[in-house]
């Protein structure tokens, strides 16, 4: 199984350097230098159009800059826009996370409970705006509900339990 880290959306400059959208909580390890990513044509392909390492990678205006090992221009690195990069499941890995910490797909598709039991909805997306994640709750015949990842909102996440139990503070709903 592959976890999407990130997409190409466009080239930078004619050195071979891509734009990237990162999608992961651990930029600087997946992209740092010497790491190998799966290319994927289409984010639901389930098997890989090539490996890529990373030659060097910079942050720069809200994206990740790389350059990949082998690739020294603009038309070499071409094909590669709009592709998706992913790890394979075998480089996760449960140390590099702190106590409370968990991998988007570990939170993605939970149902959502109060604590006193009221079932709210399902965790659809995880969206990364700022100070802290927002995480989408799918809900039946109304509108999303969106709940910043914060102790005051997210008081347990059960993974074995396959729920997060949250306190909806006043004006979330």
């Amino acid at each position: 199984m592959y976890y999407k880290v990130g997409t190409i959306v466009n080239t930078h400059g004619i050195r071979g350097e891509l734009k990237v959208v990162v999608s992961t909580d651990f930029p600087d390890q997946r992209f740092k230098k010497g790491s190998e990513l799966a290319v994927f044509k289409k984010d639901t392909d389930t098997k890989p159009q090539q490996t890529v390492t990373i030659a060097s990678a910079r942050s720069h205006k809200g994206f990740m800059l790389i350059t990949l090992a082998g690739y020294a221009d603009i038309n070499e690195v071409l094909p590669l826009k709009g592709t998706t990069l992913k790890v394979s499941d075998e480089q996760l890995s449960d140390s590099d996370l702190d106590d409370g910490q968990y991998y988007y797909h570990q939170i993605i598709g939970l149902d959502v409970v109060t604590e006193d039991g009221e079932q709210l909805g399902k965790i659809k997306e995880i969206m990364a705006p700022g100070a802290n994640d927002v995480w989408v709750v799918t809900r039946a015949d109304k509108d999303d509900l969106l709940l910043p990842v914060i102790d005051q909102v997210v008081k347990h996440v059960e993974l074995d339990k396959h729920q997060v139990v949250v306190e909806l503070m006043e004006g979330l709903e």
